[in-house]
């Protein structure tokens, strides 16, 4: 008696299990009839157990359909238990990521089945989250990575160039602009001749802003070929284009919290600057082949050796761009018209050139900076790097010499030069002239053997054309005979 009560209780205390189990525990037969759920089941899907038992699987299991259906049933009678992933259909149409674990049974010569289902929002949840943390690690340190190359590079050509030196008025004058300008997240705009170092006075104020804890990322618009700009801005995913086999950052992303310098702004294709004048205003872009809209806080900074109004009025460069990126302009003005700070540019590279060289510093003289300043530096200042690194790799004991080539205005000067000293001396007729101009044809074929054509020929010492130098001898009339030895004719015989 007590056994049978035992058993009596042991049931009892089975169906008090699965009735109060956390898991969700679903009977079904093998047409996928609900035959019985305990009360997690009901709680999990919003039903009753009479509503549940109205249903079929395929009601709760989206996945499941009359062709699946007897597949599963086949593999879970070979296999016995069967588990996996699915998304389950509440009573709401809500669906809820589960695990689920189904059993066979066999039971009077029936065939049936029991699920375990446990909800696993919760880990999906934490999975989710933990993808999304590594995702956002990847694209940090794949955009640092980047960052970094680019650093690496902007360091060195900066290293290069060196710092802002100088005492001039003009120069006295920008700095008081970059102070006023740094703090602020004003757009400017910085106009000047090629080599001014205009990049020098972006970074000076991307250093004195707020931002200096990021990067000022440089683009050289000019050096852009125009198929690549929407990639070089904006970036571009994998298979955007033919060549695009990985993702790639663009300059707005690795400038994000920190400065855009675009250089020589002007060149920047005029279909093109809409794409631009966009980002600017609205602060959002997409890379080439994407279609997620990404948000970026940047500051812009331009340069241009170009007059932009003027390209604005001859139709090459948008007006409202001109205006987003000319709030605050700043001019850079030729080194020419920075005297003053020659000597101090050219003692300033002449210590940066000795180290970059591994040489002695050669003294830099009276003579030598009177040199300096007496040439007109069409190249700005980036020419006078370029010479005094030149002339330090020349240098012979300790003495240095430039190498400046003549300048269109030493050309002219010593032109007019020649001409006053000749002012003095008396006025020539037409035919003295024409007789000089005689007597000089005759001194150059004498010289030359009277050989006109080919190097070393009379044409060539004059520095005209052959044929019109047998032109001239034609009209006075010098013999033939004079210039047979460098005829055509001659040399054909």
């Amino acid at each position: 008696m007590g056994k049978d009560i035992n058993k009596k209780r042991s049931l009892e205390l089975a169906r008090f299990t699965i009735q109060c189990s956390a898991d969700a525990i679903i009977f079904h037969d093998s047409q996928g009839e609900i035959l019985k759920a305990n009360d997690s089941a009901c709680r999990y899907l919003g039903y009753s157990e009479n509503e549940l038992m109205s249903l079929t699987i395929q009601d709760i299991n989206p996945d499941s359909n009359k062709k699946t259906w007897s597949k599963f049933w086949k593999k879970l009678k070979r296999d016995k238990i069967i588990s996996f992933e699915v998304c389950h259909k509440t009573k709401k149409g809500l669906f809820v990521p589960t695990d689920v674990v189904v059993n066979y049974v066999e039971f009077d010569g029936r065939e049936y089945a029991v699920s375990f289902s446990r909800d696993i929002s919760a880990r999906k949840r934490i999975e989710e989250e933990k993808q999304r943390t590594f995702e956002e690690l990847s694209r940090l340190r794949e955009q640092l990575q980047v960052e970094n190359e680019y650093l690496q590079e902007e360091v060195l050509e900066l290293q290069a160039f060196g710092d802002i030196v100088g005492k001039s008025p003009a120069l006295q004058t920008i700095l008081r602009q970059i102070e006023m300008v740094a703090p602020t997240d004003a757009s400017s705009l910085i106009a000047g001749e090629s080599g001014t170092g205009k990049e020098l006075i972006a970074l000076e104020i991307h250093n004195r802003s707020s931002r200096n804890r990021h990067a000022m990322v440089r683009v050289n618009c000019a050096s852009i070929p125009r198929e690549l700009y929407e990639s070089e801005f904006f970036g571009h995913i994998k298979g955007a284009f033919t060549g695009a086999v990985r993702d790639r950052v663009g300059r707005f992303d690795l400038a994000n919290q920190g400065t855009l310098f675009l250089d020589e702004v002007g060149e920047i294709p005029l279909d093109l600057q809409s794409k631009l004048l966009r980002v600017l205003q609205e602060g959002t872009f997409e890379r080439v082949g994407d279609e997620k809209t990404r948000s970026v806080d940047v500051r812009i900074i331009a340069a241009s050796n170009r007059d932009l109004k003027v390209e604005v009025e001859r139709g090459n460069f948008r007006e409202d761009l001109y205006y987003r990126l000319n709030v605050f302009p700043i001019t850079v003005p030729p080194l020419r018209k920075r005297i003053e700070d020659i000597p101090l540019l050219a003692a300033y590279f002449l210590k940066l050139s000795a180290k970059k060289f591994k040489k002695p510093e050669p003294q830099l003289t009276r003579s030598n900076t009177l040199q300096l300043t007496h040439y007109d530096w069409p190249g700005n200042v980036r020419e006078l790097q370029n010479i005094i690194e030149r002339s330090v790799i020349i240098s012979q004991k300790g003495k240095l010499k430039f190498d400046l080539p003549k300048t269109q205005t030493e050309r002219k000067s010593t032109f007019n030069l020649e001409w006053d000293k000749k002012e003095d001396q008396n006025i020539l007729t037409f035919a003295e002239i024409r007789s000089l101009d005689q007597e000089n044809i005759l001194k150059a074929l004498k010289k030359t053997g009277g050989k006109i054509f080919g190097k070393d020929g009379a044409a060539q010492l004059l520095e005209t054309p052959p044929t019109t130098l047998i032109s001239r001898m034609k009209k006075m009339k010098i013999a033939k005979t004079t210039i047979l030895a460098g005829s055509p004719e001659s040399h054909s015989k």
